[in-house]
């Protein structure tokens, strides 16, 4: 896909994509000086408005002139192109798709690095004379420092006179014309340099010449150990070096040399120092390891695969836990990059990927990239543009990874395909990478590997129907079976008195034999914090989020009440708020009570906790797997975060706690979510040739989807609910769109919304709308939400596109009308 023109005439203009959410794409003229620079794909400074001054992608570039006056682009930021047609292709699908702008999804796609920040800087007005003006004492020091030459930072003048007075001191000498505000535009991205030292290329060719400077150095013993230290370090680093002896200032000061004899020596000549731009990013190294033999089941699948790929673009990899898919895809990926093609690894969390890129580093080593948000900024420009100069064929990463410029793609694998988070649910755009990766494999004519061993219902649809290719691994490698799993009744257990804190006396004794064995345990709650909410016991009163329609949440660790929508905290009152009474007691429990009460009743053993409270730093979650993998805990606690796809060799127990807030929650996926998350957990245990234990607790034994479960019967499970969603019409019969209108005035929401639905019942029947309603959760962060559900028919793309841009035509119809101007109007495409 070329980006290439030819440009034989003048009065050439650029289209651009902004980072805002309009839904129009912007003209600017190109400067005559900037026609040959400007390409498709660059990134350029623009003006809009005023005074903002915004970064712009060139979407295209034509010499059809606008209807009005075109300001010109401002500069260009890059000699070439940091975006490729591919990547443009789907900007603009996810943007039509997903009902956005194209500057929404450029927002979220371009790394912040990317864009620019604006600094102002102080300079000496030109008409400034300093004998005109008397000046006080700190306007004469900001003066004197400025005649220097070089301007000022805000943050400079505070250093300089003080923070308080730097404001005040500033505005006065602006009124009295002796400095003025200049704002200069910067990149965030900035490469990161480190100072390298080297000995003079003098003494390194002439012998004598450095036999005479360590003579005459002699009589300087600090300088002559910087000599001898760095010679040292020389002669230990030498093999890795290629070229040159220069190696790290950092690792030559940390050998406690005097850093006043080093700089020294570099006046002197004798040693030289220069900066050079290194990366963020640990460097990898492949290892050269036995060549793993597939099993029999494995072969047939891989071979399977490949046949299905001769036909289709997609193919489904159906694999219990534990069968050995990531080996299936070591086999792929080895063939893509022998042909010197690219390969996009997607996986839902940023956890699961510390032990696959462990894994794979050993195979790949630098043909490999890793991509997510935890990665600094920095570092994400710095792997998207390895990407882009074809430095790296691999790339793991979560669904942002999507967004990166390959130009070789031949091969995507979406491993635990399954997964809500990949859909994003909490910004625009909200995007399915799975869903996206199959549109940006169509683009760049690649295939597509989906993988999970409780594929969403969905996409095993689609498979049944023949859209994808179907490939089954039914047994475990090296023959180990499935973990045995047994449902405990809390009511017989309570009946007979065998329940402690939140575990029965069935669990604790399991607990207690795996660990006198020296295994490991995993126990799964998927709620976070300390208690769900606290209740007073006279009154009945539950504190509440002041922001959010939601209880909060007691976290002990922080001796605090949290709320986990908008983040809200307070300390935790001696009093009930409402009648004073000193009655208010903890309900319900979150991983961080499960881990206080297993440190009470295994006193001896290590307990961790892994939710987002204790994943928040870059690498808490490597530490976290690394402490269980290495044998440093005991125990593992943990939210939905340990169900994906982690694979740990001591682990021989999973207990479940509370499986039936998993299944009484008001959602027509509630049954297929139960049986994947408690099928995924349940296969962390037993790895390693050994049978593992699952222990469910629940009220309800006889719920046919716990059956199900104990059975591994996804068949049994995706009939049963496959013949619910016809009856009733959910996907994957229909496509569902939900529109939620949002203000701070409820009564103004609500009037909204339904005036929204009586548009929507003129585009489609009303017995195709649901609400609308409030969700469960009516209120964050002050903001009101009401949600309508539109269910439409699976139609071609065409004819969808029709619909949801008269969707969006109604709705701009809508909040054009004055009392609803301020309502914000948000589309979720295919919700979760």
């Amino acid at each position: 896909m070329s980006s290439n023109i030819h440009r034989d005439s003048p009065g050439y203009f650029a289209e651009l994509i902004l980072p805002l959410p309009i839904a129009k794409l912007l003209t600017y003229g190109i400067p005559l000086n900037l026609v040959d620079i400007v390409k498709q794909g660059s990134r350029v400074i623009v003006s809009l408005g005023k005074k903002k001054i915004l970064t712009g992608i060139v979407n295209k570039i034509h010499q059809r002139a606008p209807n009005h006056p075109a300001k010109n682009i401002i500069d260009v930021l890059d000699e070439e192109p940091i975006v490729n047609t591919y990547q443009l292709a789907l900007f603009h699908w996810i943007a039509q798709y997903y009902m956005c702008s194209v500057g929404d999804v450029v927002k979220a796609a371009l790394p912040s690095g990317f864009k620019l920040s604006s600094q102002s800087k102080i300079y000496l007005h030109p008409a400034f004379e300093e004998d005109s003006i008397p000046l006080l004492e700190n306007e004469q020091l900001i003066v004197a420092t400025l005649k220097n030459g070089k301007p000022l930072s805000y943050q400079q003048i505070e250093q300089l006179i003080g923070q308080k007075e730097a404001y005040k001191q500033l505005k006065k000498l602006i009124h009295k014309e002796i400095i003025i505000l200049v704002e200069e535009l910067q990149e965030k991205y900035a490469p990161k340099k480190e100072k390298q030292i080297a000995l003079n290329k003098n003494f390194v060719d002439n012998t004598a010449e450095l036999q005479a400077l360590f003579e005459k150095l002699e009589k300087k013993p600090k300088q002559l150990d910087v000599l001898l230290q760095y010679m040292a370090l020389v002669s230990t680093n030498l093999p890795e070096q290629t070229q040159s002896y220069f190696i790290a200032k950092k690792q030559l000061l940390e050998k406690d040399v005097s850093s006043a004899a080093l700089q020294k020596l570099i006046q002197q000549d004798i040693l030289i120092e220069k900066a050079v731009i290194i990366s963020r990013l640990a460097q990898l190294k492949a290892v050269a390891t036995p060549h793993t033999t597939l099993s029999p089941a494995q072969t047939q699948a891989l071979l399977s695969i490949e046949n299905h790929f001769k036909t289709k673009n997609t193919a489904l990899l159906h694999g219990i836990t534990g069968s050995g898919k990531t080996e299936i895809y070591v086999r792929l990926i080895q063939s893509v990059l022998e042909q010197d093609g690219q390969v996009l690894y997607l996986l839902p969390e940023i956890g699961l990927a510390t032990q696959i890129v462990q894994r794979l580093n050993k195979i790949f080593g630098n043909k490999m990239g890793v991509y997510h948000s935890k990665y600094a900024s920095n570092e994400r420009v710095e792997i998207w543009n390895n990407v882009l100069q074809n430095n790296v064929q691999l790339v793991i990463g979560a669904r942002s990874a999507l967004f990166l410029p390959f130009d070789r793609l031949q091969l995507i694998i979406v491993d635990e395909e399954h997964e809500t988070a990949y859909k994003q649910l909490d910004a625009i755009p909200r995007y399915h990478a799975r869903d996206a990766a199959l549109m940006l494999a169509t683009f760049h004519q690649a295939k597509v590997l989906l993988g999970s061993a409780t594929p969403a219902i969905e996409t095993y649809y689609n498979a049944q129907q023949g859209k994808y290719g179907l490939v089954k691994l039914t047994e475990r490698f090296n023959q180990t079976p499935l973990p045995r799993i047994e449902l405990v009744n809390l009511r017989t257990e309570q009946q007979r008195k065998g329940i402690q804190g939140e575990f029965t006396s069935i669990l604790l004794q399991k607990l207690e034999s795996i660990l006198q064995q020296q295994e490991q345990a995993i126990i799964f709650q998927n709620r976070r914090g300390y208690a769900s909410y606290l209740l007073c016991q006279t009154c009945a009163e539950v504190p509440t989020c002041q922001q959010c329609s939601v209880s909060l949440t007691y976290h002990q660790f922080r001796d605090a009440l949290v709320c986990h929508y908008c983040g809200f905290h307070c300390k935790v009152p001696p009093l009930c708020p409402v009648c004073d009474a000193p009655t208010l007691k903890n309900v319900g429990f979150g991983t961080e009570k499960i881990e206080e009460t297993l440190q009470h009743f295994f006193p001896n053993k290590r307990v961790q906790r892994m939710d987002l409270d204790t994943t928040r730093r870059k690498h808490s979650y490597e530490q976290i797997i690394d402490n269980l993998e290495s044998g440093q805990t005991d125990i593992l606690v943990g939210t939905q975060m340990i169900t994906k796809g982690l694979d740990f060799g001591q682990v021989s127990l999973v207990g479940v706690l509370d499986v039936d807030r998993l299944l009484y929650f008001p959602d027509f996926r509630a049954n297929e979510r139960c049986f994947q998350l408690i099928t995924q957990v349940s296969g962390r245990a037993g790895r390693r040739g050994k049978q593992g234990q699952v222990l469910i607790q629940t009220t309800n034994p006889q719920l046919p989807i716990l059956q199900d479960i104990i059975n591994y019967d996804y068949e049994q499970m995706y009939t049963q609910e496959l013949g619910e969603r016809q009856k009733f019409r959910y996907p994957p019969y229909i496509r569902l769109i939900k529109i939620t209108c949002q203000h701070t005035n409820e009564r103004l929401v609500k009037e909204c919304a339904q005036v929204l639905a009586g548009y929507l019942c003129k585009l489609v029947s009303e017995d195709n709308i649901l609400g609308p309603q409030a969700p469960l959760v009516a209120k964050v962060r002050n903001q009101y939400r009401i949600d309508t559900w539109v269910k439409l028919a699976k139609s071609s793309e065409p004819v969808l596109l029709a619909i949801k841009q008269q969707i969006q035509q109604a709705t701009k119809s809508l909040t054009s009308e004055k009392q609803f101007r301020q309502i914000r109007i948000i589309f979720d495409v295919d919700p979760i």
